[in-house]
């Protein structure tokens, strides 16, 4: 893995969406790329850390190096995380789906002139959460992504304090901010000492500054 402030630092990074099936051909998702955890974890690796990349679907290539599983499912990918520890450090940029579909249909829905099927839903696991709280193999640092449309650092901060991790990496998804599937972001760093905000700029440039951010707080 070369050299570099992380050589022998064992990173956890998740990235992208997940999918949740309603029957063999539909299924429920969200408009994450995957840019950003992509460019997470080549940041880590240029500064010589291992790293565990878990995806969920996405067309963005991942980081060359890195250990990658990839998942479809949040129920996967947690089976996954979990699978992966002990780890030094994990972040969590996935967005993972909150609900999943009760019970898939093993065929495709039809329309019916009784009206639209009615589906029912069941709360997926909260990995974050999970991990944050563990009493064993909790990672030294735990950091969460909070994708937010309203309310940003609010929401943020009470995130943090309920999942128990250590930062929160938060930014506003709005449509208008364009963030969601493009190449630049605009991110608010959240610890238990504060709020930090960045300037906008590339997701590669997020992703070294958070890189250099894990380096030191490793030191």
């Amino acid at each position: 893995f070369g050299s570099g402030p992380l050589l022998g630092k064992k990173i956890l990074v998740t990235s992208g969406p997940t999918y949740e099936p309603i029957d063999p051909v539909r299924y429920i998702a969200n408009r994450s790329s995957g840019a950003q955890g992509a460019a997470i974890g080549r940041a880590l690796i240029a500064m010589g850390a291992e790293v565990i990349f878990i995806t969920g679907p996405t067309s963005v290539p991942p980081p060359k190096g890195a250990c990658i599983t990839s998942v479809q499912t949040a129920q996967e990918m947690k089976d996954a995380v979990i699978a992966a520890l002990p780890v030094d450090v994990a972040i969590f940029a996935a967005a993972v789906a909150d609900w999943r579909v009760s019970t898939v249909s093993n065929k495709k829905l039809k329309k019916s002139i009784d009206g639209p099927p009615i589906i029912e839903f069941s709360e997926n696991p909260d990995i974050l959460a999970c991990v944050a709280q563990m009493k064993k193999d909790r990672p030294s640092l735990v950091i969460g992504f909070a994708a937010e449309t309203n309310t940003i650092v609010a929401n943020a901060t009470a995130k943090l304090q309920r999942k128990k991790c250590d930062w929160i990496v938060a930014n506003d998804v709005s449509p208008e901010t364009g963030i969601m599937g493009g190449l630049m972001n605009e991110i608010t760093l959240i610890s238990k000492t504060g709020a930090e905000a960045w300037p906008r700029m590339s997701k590669e440039d997020v992703a070294k500054q958070l890189a250099e951010r894990v380096a030191k707080a490793l030191c």
